[in-house]
C-alpha cells in the first residue's frame, strides 16, 4: 500500500508599492552604502475570504516598523531585510549560505526557549534586493525558511465541526472566543486539550527544563496552528517548523499519529466563525536521526520563492509608474548629491543648501545658467527679478527659456520661474518682474510711487534672502542690491561677462554697525596672504568713480550680448560652486580669503580653515582666450560707493530720500565718500568707466 504524505503550500509574497518608496528613503537618508540586515514585519492572515486560497505573505511600509503593527485580523512575523548596492552582488551572493542560516536561526529560538514564550518565531521571512534607484526598478528574492526532509504520513482529513469533540457550535464559538484572546505571538501556534477543549499555550504545557516528560499522551491534544492555506487538502508553510518544535520539546511523538488542527476563520454575514477549521491526523516519521544533525544536514531547509514563472528564482518590480511622481522627483534628484556625501564629503550639510533662499538679480544668460546650478546643489528656495521680456534672441543663450516664451513675449522672470518648475515640481521658485532702480537714473515725478513701491519690494526680498547673487547687464543696476546685501550682513556672489572673460566674486560679511578700521593683510608664508572675511571688498571696492548712465545712447553692438556662448555657463557654474562652499564653510560669508603674491599656486593643504569643498577665493578671473584663471583677492575700500559705513549710514539714516538723491545723481557718491576730494588731488585724473564689460 502506498503511503501518502501531507502536502504543503509555501507563502506567496505580496509587497505594496508602499514598501519600496520606504526602501527608497532608508536607502538614500538611513543605510546608504551600507548592506544593512534589516528587521522588518509582514502579515499573513487565517481568514478565508473566497478570494485567495494560496498562503499570502503582505508586506507594505509600516513593515519597517519599530514594533508589531496592529490590524485586525492579521497576523505578524518577524523578517530581514538586506538591500545590496549592486546587481552583480545581488546575484553573486550565496543564497544556500543564507537559507541555511535563516534556517538555523529558527532552530536557535527552538532550543533556547525563545519559541516557547514567543512561537511566532518559528514562522520567519527574508528577503534579498537590489534596488536600481535612478530607475525604481527593484529586484527581490523572498525566503520562508523550514525544515525540509520532515515527511508526515497522511491518515485522514475531517473538518472540525465533523469532529466529535466539536460537533457542537457552543463548543466552537467558545474555542473561537479562547484563540482571539490570545496575543499575537500565541495565537500562530498553540494547543487544544481533549479533556476540556480549553486553549492552551504553548509555554503552559511544555518546559524546556523537563521536555521529555510534559505530554504523557499526545492523544489528550489538538496541536494547533493558525493556517494561511485555504485549500481543503493541503497545510500551510508553518506547519513543517511546528512539527519541528513538537519533536524537540516532545521527543516521543517521533513515529507517533497526532491530530493537528489547521486553524481557519470565515465570515458568514455578522459572524466570525472557525467551522471551516481542518483537521489532519498524520504519522510523524521517525527515521531522521537526532535532530542536531538533522539540522545541519545539506540541504536540510528550503524556502526560497519561485518566480512568476514557476522557477527558483527573483522576482521583478517596476514601480516608476506606480510610486508618487513627485516623490521620485525629489529622491532621483537627490541622488547624486547623496552620493556624494556617502563616497566623498562625509561632513556635506546637505540640509543647508536644502533651506538656502537665494535671490537672484538678473534672469538673463547668468541667471538662468545659475538657476539651474542651484537646483542642481538641491537649493529650493529661489527668487528671480529682472524687468524684462523674453525676446526671439534669448532662447538659444539663455537655458531656461524657449520658442513660445518669445513668442508670446513673457516676462524673463515669469519664464524662468514657470520653466523651472516644468523641470523640478518641488522647487520654490517666484518671479518678479522689477526694473531696479540704479544711479544716474533720475526718477520723474509720475515714476516716483513705483519707484518708492518697487525700492520697498527689493528691499524686503534682500531681508528675506540668504545669498544674493547679482547678474545684471550694467555695473550701476549692481549698486542698489549691493548696498542692501551689505547693510543686511548677506552672502552677495556677483558675476560679471566680457567677451571671453568672466570674473566671479564674494562680497565680505560683516556686523554693521562696526568698527571701520581696516586692518592689514596677514602673511600666511610660502608666498600666500590672507584676508578675514569681513575685511574682504565688494564689487565697487575698486573703483574710484560712481557708476553713471551706461545703457544711454547704446548702439546695437551694445545692447546685445556680445559674449562667447560658453562664457555664461563657465561663470554661472563657478558662481554657485563659490556660494555652495561658502554655505559649507564653517565660518560661512565670513570665511577668510587667500591669495598669493609670489609665483606659486595656492593649494587647499595650504590653507587651515578651508571649506569642506576645498578653498574659498575671493574673486575668479577667467580668460577664454587662453583657458586660464587667476584668484585675486582685494580688501574692502573704506571710501567705496557701496559698502563703506559712511554710504550704509546715510541709508539707515536717510533712507529712500537718500537713494533718489543717488538715483537722480550718481555723483553725489563721490561727494558722500571723499573720493571727490581724491579727484582733487590728481590734477590729471580722468574718469574711466569699465561698464562695457558687463553682459547678462
Amino acid at each position: 500500500m502506498n503511503e501518502k504524505f501531507l502536502e504543503f503550500v509555501p507563502y506567496s509574497s505580496v509587497i505594496n508599492p508602499s514598501f519600496w518608496s520606504k526602501v527608497v528613503q532608508i536607502k538614500l537618508d538611513v543605510d546608504k552604502l551600507h548592506e544593512c540586515y534589516r528587521p522588518i514585519w509582514g502579515f499573513f492572515t487565517n481568514v478565508d475570504s473566497n478570494t485567495y486560497r494560496t498562503p499570502l505573505l503582505e508586506i507594505d511600509s509600516t513593515s519597517f516598523n519599530l514594533t508589531c503593527p496592529e490590524a485586525v485580523g492579521s497576523l505578524y512575523i518577524k523578517g530581514h531585510f538586506v538591500n545590496k548596492n549592486t546587481i552583480e552582488s545581488f546575484k553573486e551572493c550565496d543564497k544556500a549560505h543564507i537559507l541555511h542560516n535563516e534556517g538555523l536561526n529558527i532552530w536557535k529560538d527552538i532550543i533556547s526557549g525563545a519559541a516557547l514564550d514567543n512561537p511566532s518565531l518559528l514562522n520567519k521571512f527574508f528577503i534579498l534586493a537590489f534596488a536600481e534607484l535612478k530607475k525604481y526598478h527593484f529586484y527581490y528574492w523572498c525566503l520562508y525558511p523550514c525544515i525540509s526532509k520532515l515527511k508526515l504520513n497522511l491518515t485522514s482529513i475531517t473538518n472540525l465541526k465533523d469532529c466529535g469533540s466539536f460537533n457542537e457550535q457552543e463548543v466552537l464559538n467558545r474555542l473561537l472566543e479562547d484563540y482571539l484572546k490570545l496575543d499575537n505571538n500565541q495565537k500562530q501556534f498553540f494547543l487544544i486539550k481533549r479533556s476540556d477543549l480549553k486553549v492552551q499555550t504553548l509555554n503552559s504545557c511544555f518546559s524546556i527544563k523537563t521536555k521529555e516528560n510534559i505530554l504523557i499522551n499526545e492523544d489528550d491534544y489538538f496541536f494547533c496552528f493558525s493556517d494561511p492555506c485555504m485549500t481543503d487538502t493541503y497545510a500551510g508553510w508553518p506547519l513543517r517548523n511546528y512539527i519541528l518544535f513538537l519533536l524537540y520539546y516532545c521527543p516521543k511523538l517521533a513515529g507517533k499519529s497526532v491530530n493537528v488542527i489547521s486553524f481557519r476563520i470565515h465570515r458568514q454575514e455578522s459572524q466570525t466563525l472557525c467551522d471551516n477549521s481542518i483537521i489532519f491526523t498524520v504519522r510523524i516519521s521517525n527515521d531522521i536521526g537526532p535532530l542536531e544533525d538533522f539540522v545541519n544536514e545539506k540541504d536540510s531547509w528550503i524556502g526560497w520563492e519561485r518566480n512568476e514563472k514557476g522557477n527558483f528564482g527573483p522576482k521583478f518590480s517596476n514601480m516608476r509608474g506606480s510610486l508618487d511622481p513627485v516623490g521620485l522627483t525629489q529622491s532621483s534628484a537627490e541622488l547624486n548629491l547623496k552620493l556624494m556625501k556617502w563616497n566623498l564629503v562625509p561632513n556635506l550639510d546637505l540640509e543647508r543648501n536644502h533651506s538656502t533662499k537665494c535671490l537672484l538679480f538678473g534672469a538673463g544668460t547668468l541667471g538662468c545658467a545659475v538657476s539651474r546650478s542651484l537646483m542642481s546643489w538641491g537649493v529650493k528656495s529661489i527668487t528671480l527679478i529682472d524687468g524684462g521680456k523674453v525676446s526671439f534672441s534669448n532662447p538659444v543663450r539663455q537655458c531656461l527659456y524657449t520658442y513660445e516664451d518669445s513668442l508670446k513675449g513673457i516676462p524673463k522672470s515669469v519664464a524662468a520661474v514657470k520653466n523651472l518648475k516644468e523641470i523640478y515640481p518641488l522647487v520654490d521658485a517666484h518671479a518678479f518682474s522689477l526694473f531696479v532702480p540704479m544711479p544716474g537714473h533720475p526718477v520723474g515725478e509720475s515714476l516716483l510711487k513705483q519707484t518708492l513701491e518697487t525700492v520697498k519690494e527689493v528691499e524686503k526680498l534682500v531681508k528675506e534672502a540668504d545669498v544674493i547673487f547679482l547678474l545684471t547687464d550694467s555695473r550701476e543696476s549692481r549698486w542698489l542690491p549691493t548696498v542692501l546685501g551689505s547693510y543686511y550682513g548677506k552672502i552677495v556672489i556677483n558675476a560679471a561677462l566680457g567677451f571671453d572673460s568672466y570674473l566671479v566674486m564674494r562680497h565680505g560679511v560683516r556686523q554693521f554697525p562696526g568698527p571701520d578700521t581696516i586692518p592689514v593683510e596677514e602673511n600666511h608664508g610660502n608666498g600666500v596672504k590672507r584676508i578675514s572675511g569681513e575685511n574682504l571688498g565688494c564689487y565697487f571696492c575698486n573703483d574710484v568713480t560712481a557708476p553713471g548712465d551706461s545703457l544711454h545712447n547704446r548702439t546695437l553692438d551694445q545692447q546685445c550680448t556680445i559674449t562667447r556662448p560658453g562664457v555664461s555657463m563657465i561663470a554661472g557654474a563657478l558662481a554657485v560652486e563659490l556660494a555652495i562652499s561658502v554655505l559649507q564653510h564653517k565660518d560661512g560669508g565670513r570665511a577668510a580669503a587667500y591669495y598669493k603674491t609670489e609665483n606659486v599656486e595656492v593649494f587647499s593643504s595650504d590653507i587651515p580653515d578651508e571649506s569642506l569643498l576645498g578653498i574659498v577665493p575671493h574673486s575668479i578671473r577667467g580668460f577664454l582666450s587662453t583657458f586660464s584663471q587667476v584668484l585675486p583677492a582685494t580688501q574692502r575700500y573704506k571710501q567705496c560707493i557701496a559698502c563703506s559705513d559712511v554710504i550704509l549710514n546715510e541709508y539707515k539714516t536717510r533712507g529712500f530720500e537718500f537713494l533718489m538723491d543717488i538715483f537722480n545723481s550718481s555723483k553725489l557718491l563721490e561727494k558722500i565718500t571723499g573720493i571727490e576730494e581724491i579727484y582733487k588731488n590728481i590734477p590729471e585724473y580722468q574718469s574711466i568707466s569699465s561698464d562695457e564689460e558687463f553682459t547678462d
